[in-house]
């Protein structure tokens, strides 16, 4: 099975198209990519803790008082 990138995809994307098709019927399928694995990587491994905008130590900005 081939695969492209999708830059070289945009870049040959008629020449890719002649590729898969012969006098107009196709002779190849384009399908979606799929994961090898089901689970993703990162899930659950960020931990919420708190607001990530107002300053980390607020009540020390002396500025803001």
């Amino acid at each position: 099975m081939e695969s492209l990138s999708v830059s070289e995809f945009k870049a040959t994307c008629l020449a890719v198209l002649e590729d898969i098709t012969k006098r107009g019927k196709p002779i190849a399928e384009v399908i979606p990519f799929e994961a090898e694995h089901g689970e993703i990587p990162l899930k659950d491994t960020v931990t919420f803790m708190g607001d990530i905008i107002s300053p980390v130590a607020e009540d020390d900005w002396e500025a803001l008082k």
